[in-house]
């Protein structure tokens, strides 16, 4: 497949937003021109530097530097996640959150904030794959999952633990409660060098391993009869396709929290730009998801004094692109 300019500019898109987004942030102390020398400091281009090395070193790489990285791996892996249910179910509107992952990963957070002897990540992550894993039993008939049985089980087990956040909500006390609810709303704050190396493992391997499944999503994107015409197993298929999808999109709510509408919205922008093909289309949803969300966690770290949850801004726009989408009736996926 030749490359496009399009396809090139998308893929080059994250460098200079990565690079960017260090120079954003509430620090009163530590100026862009001091960012700007620092790098060109640990970069030996200069060794010239008025500003205090120690502190501008903390800031970006114990700060920043973590959070840059984890915002980026988040929305490359719900994108993916998203763009990789969307073609196995063969429907606009799956999203990571259609089997309850996000509902459960909610469930265990709330839990592990109410119960301080239950670590926050771990029991958000256990959770979330516990709720996908209950959606895919209730869905299997007779050693079959239809997409249907799979999506009703989904938002069967989404309400159910929906039901017990709400539960825990209502229990908990009202300080905890408040940290509950921010973190429902997604939650990159207390970004650190420990969440990503916990994040960035799932992530990357769930991302190589759709990578490679890439051709088979247009395969079953053509439905179950085709797929079995070409000689593969429709249900075997699904399952070695939804299993990373989930890994991803589990591990990135695990440490950012419940981020509405990336992996729901964003994979339709990507088959805007370039084309259904999940060829093309599953590459570049990685690299312009990462994108998107830094440019989303760019303008809630500096549009005001304080810090506005991230996902208020990913809703704000997905919503109002969904309508148009809706409008257009440009729903796209896994044909032309």
């Amino acid at each position: 497949m030749s490359i496009t300019a399009k396809e090139l500019l998308l893929y080059l898109l994250p460098l200079p937003l990565l690079l960017g987004s260090l120079f954003v942030g509430p620090s009163e102390v530590v100026s862009s021109q001091d960012v700007f020398s620092w790098i060109l400091r640990s970069l030996h281009i200069s060794t010239l530097h008025t500003y205090d090395e120690a502190l501008v070193n903390a800031v970006v790489m114990d700060v920043r530097l973590p959070r840059v990285i984890l915002v980026f791996l988040t929305g490359a892996a719900l994108t993916m996640s998203g763009n990789s249910m969307q073609a196995l179910f063969r429907n606009p509107l799956v999203s990571p959150d259609i089997l309850g992952l996000s509902s459960g990963a909610a469930f265990g957070a709330a839990l592990a904030l109410t119960i301080p002897a239950l670590p926050l990540q771990p029991t958000a992550f256990a959770c979330g794959l516990a709720a996908v894993g209950m959606s895919y039993f209730l869905a299997v008939n007779r050693k079959v999952v239809s997409t249907v049985s799979l999506i009703l089980a989904g938002v069967i087990v989404s309400g159910i633990f929906t039901s017990g956040l709400t539960l825990v909500q209502f229990l908990t006390d009202p300080f905890k409660l408040q940290t509950i609810v921010h973190w429902t709303m997604g939650n990159l704050h207390n970004a650190s060098w420990k969440k990503v190396v916990s994040a960035a493992p799932p992530i990357i391997l769930g991302g190589i391993w759709l990578y490679f499944m890439r051709w088979r999503m247009n395969v079953l994107a053509l439905g179950d009869e085709e797929t079995m015409a070409v000689g593969l197993n429709p249900e075997r298929e699904k399952i070695l396709i939804l299993v990373p999808a989930t890994l991803m999109a589990t591990a990135s709510v695990a440490v950012a929290g419940v981020i509405g509408m990336v992996g729901l919205a964003v994979p339709h922008m990507v088959r805007m730009m370039v084309s259904p093909d999940n060829r093309k289309a599953l590459p570049v949803s990685c690299l312009f998801g990462g994108s998107f969300l830094l440019v989303v966690d760019d303008f809630s770290r500096a549009l005001a004094s304080f810090e506005i949850p991230i996902g208020i801004f990913t809703t704000l726009i997905g919503g109002p692109f969904f309508i148009y989408l809706l409008k257009k009736n440009v729903f796209r996926f896994g044909e032309e």
